[in-house]
Order: structure tokens, then C-alpha cells, then sequence
């Protein structure tokens, strides 16, 4: 099996609950059976860095992090990356990286 991209916002008290819960929902969304291409087949999420970026930019970041294959998001089988996002109120991130498919 492959491997796709994805990028998605969520938020939540903590980067842990928020990423509990986006996996939580794209696996309802998308099953529970595995190789669905979503942030459901992560188990683990990495902090890429702590400064919050606007969305677009955190976009830009992800992107050339997987166009250059950074060993941090690079793995479909290892945890997804996380970029801070400036937001009012409840914390927000970016979370993408490659999923199996």
C-alpha cells in the first residue's frame, strides 16, 4: 500500500487533545480499518516548533516539509507534525504528514 498527504486544523485545550480528537473524527468519517489516508492511522503527533504562525504560513511550512521529506512527517507509519496557529481563543494547530493508503 502507499502513502498520502494530509493537512488539517483542529483545536482543543492541548496539541494531545486536539489531535485525539482529529484522529477521533476522521476515523469516524473515514473507518476504523486502517489505510483510510487520514490523520486516523497516527499514533503519535511531533511538535515542529512552538512559535505560532498564521494558517497560511504554517501551510507553507508543512508543505515544504513534506516536499523536502523531513524524516519528522516523512514516515506513514510515524507520528504526525504539528505547527502552532495563531487563533482567537481555544488553541489551534496545523496537523499533516503522509498516511498510509
Amino acid at each position: 500500500m502507499g502513502s498520502v498527504d494530509f493537512y488539517i486544523t483542529a483545536s482543543g485545550p492541548t496539541l494531545e487533545a486536539a489531535f485525539k480528537q482529529a484522529r477521533e473524527d476522521a476515523a469516524g468519517e473515514h473507518g476504523h480499518g486502517g489505510y483510510t489516508g487520514t490523520i486516523a492511522e497516527k499514533h503519535e503527533v511531533t511538535l515542529i516548533h512552538t512559535v505560532p504562525l498564521t494558517e497560511d504560513d504554517a501551510m507553507k511550512h508543512a508543505y515544504g516539509l513534506i516536499d523536502i521529506c523531513d524524516p519528522r512527517v516523512d514516515d506513514k507509519w510515524g507520528p504526525a507534525g504539528a505547527l502552532p496557529i495563531r487563533a482567537d481563543g481555544e488553541s489551534t494547530w496545523l496537523l499533516f504528514g503522509c498516511a498510509s493508503y
